[in-house]
């Protein structure tokens, strides 16, 4: 197991720190995905089979620390396209009343502090993604695949409320780090 934490911890280097972060929380969420369907058979039983097609979106965000050496921008705005990506096919797995369209907030935060001022022009479409998302293509995914209990909607409501927060605080912490960082280094080094 070290061995395999250790691959994964060099596999995510990526010299640019806002790609190192992009990295970090793309493989934190390839080590959470295997996971998620297995907190929802749990809550719904045999109910919640389709939330195994999530593992679709795996390959993509294993890629995000690939991309991001190759290109640390392409990389970067990966990780929120992938997360709309992965949260438009969970909503029509599940529904939205399971609360799944709150993932759509950390796509949005990502594509907001994964870039520098002189790239927000190029990003705003990555940006405007979550948004697009939630008001018009979510819309358009028709009737989930299967349906639940109100109860059992109810309780994977509070699975992604916690999922959800729990990303965030990541991503805050993640770029709280290289604002401290950022913050030690003297001026002429900026």
């Amino acid at each position: 197991m070290r061995d395999l934490v250790a691959r994964l911890r060099a596999y995510a280097v990526v010299d640019d720190p806002l790609a190192a972060a992009a990295a970090t929380v793309a493989l934190v969420v390839v080590g959470n995905q295997p996971f998620y369907p297995l907190y929802l058979h749990a809550i719904a039983g045999w109910a919640a089979w389709p939330a195994w097609l999530t593992l679709l979106s795996t390959p993509a965000f294993l890629a995000v620390p690939a991309v991001a050496r190759w290109n640390s921008l392409t990389g970067r705005l990966l990780l929120p396209v992938v997360g709309v990506a992965n949260t438009l096919l969970a909503i029509k797995a599940l529904g939205r009343g399971s609360g799944l369209d709150l993932f759509l907030i950390p796509c949005a935060l990502l594509a907001a502090v994964l870039v520098r001022p002189r790239e927000r022009l190029l990003a705003l479409p990555v940006l405007a993604l979550p948004f697009l998302a939630y008001g018009w293509l979510g819309g358009l995914l028709g009737a989930p695949l299967v349906r639940v209990s109100p109860e059992q909607e109810a309780a994977m409501l509070v699975v992604n409320a916690i999922s959800v927060a729990s990303l965030v605080t990541l991503i805050g912490l993640l770029v709280a780090g290289l604002l401290d960082r950022r913050a030690a280094e003297p001026a002429a080094a900026r």
